[in-house]
């Protein structure tokens, strides 16, 4: 996979690192010639340029790209390079970084971004996920569909704790993705119980998350 990264700071150079040991193919895009720092990431293509500029995202061509990461410290930057890379060059994936938590709201399709990053939400919600049981957590929010990243550990109270996974008829438009389990990673078995302290990552629709933790842990809700 082919990814363009707009940004070439010490978040972009961060994520440029891990795309390649993946595999992939980076370009990594900077206006800012104190930013070209090729030493650094010298797997990667390197293009000295302002991605907000249509001629450079030719130079960089990016409908080449099946992702285009918009990584910089300013938002503007960052919504303008998603939209770009999305209605100009048809470029299939969109994540853009939200370095101002009141800007979120203009990270969505209107501008082109298939998802959004705000690092203060993120290190909120693992907060959170750190000392909730029985609460519901939103990790992350995928801007096409309205769904989120959401997870809960099992009270000791949960009505689910035994019950068969393939038996629980989960909420619509609710998937459960994975289970967390004495340090191990498990696909969802049919044939598997869910037991005290299982952590449960789902993506679900805004509208079934209230459904969902009253399905997996209704007395602690109503203990609040």
């Amino acid at each position: 996979m082919r990814v363009a990264i707009a940004g070439a700071g010490n978040v972009g150079r961060s994520i440029a690192g891990e795309l390649l040991e993946n595999g992939h193919e980076v370009l990594l895009i900077d206006k800012d010639p104190r930013a070209i720092k090729a030493e650094s990431v010298p797997r990667a293509e390197w293009l000295l340029a302002d991605a907000c500029e249509l001629s450079s995202l030719e130079e960089a061509a990016l409908q080449r790209c099946q992702v285009a990461i918009a990584s910089t410290g300013d938002d503007k930057v960052n919504l303008v390079v998603s939209l770009l890379a999305k209605t100009e060059f048809g470029v299939p994936r969109t994540v853009a970084r939200v370095n101002h938590p009141r800007n979120e709201w203009m990270f969505n399709e209107a501008w082109g971004v298939d998802v959004s990053v705000s690092t203060p939400r993120i290190m909120s919600a693992l907060v959170e996920e750190a000392v909730s049981v029985g609460d519901l957590v939103r990790l992350f929010t995928f801007r096409q569909g309205d769904a989120n990243l959401v997870e809960l550990t099992l009270p000791e109270d949960s009505p689910m704790i035994g019950q068969r996974v393939g038996d629980v008829d989960w909420p619509l438009d609710t998937a459960l993705v994975v289970i967390l389990r004495e340090g191990r990673v498990l696909r969802p078995d049919p044939e598997g119980t869910l037991e005290l302290n299982d952590e449960l990552l789902f993506v679900a629709a805004d509208e079934t998350e209230e459904q969902l933790e009253d399905m997996l842990s209704p007395h602690h809700r109503k203990s609040e």
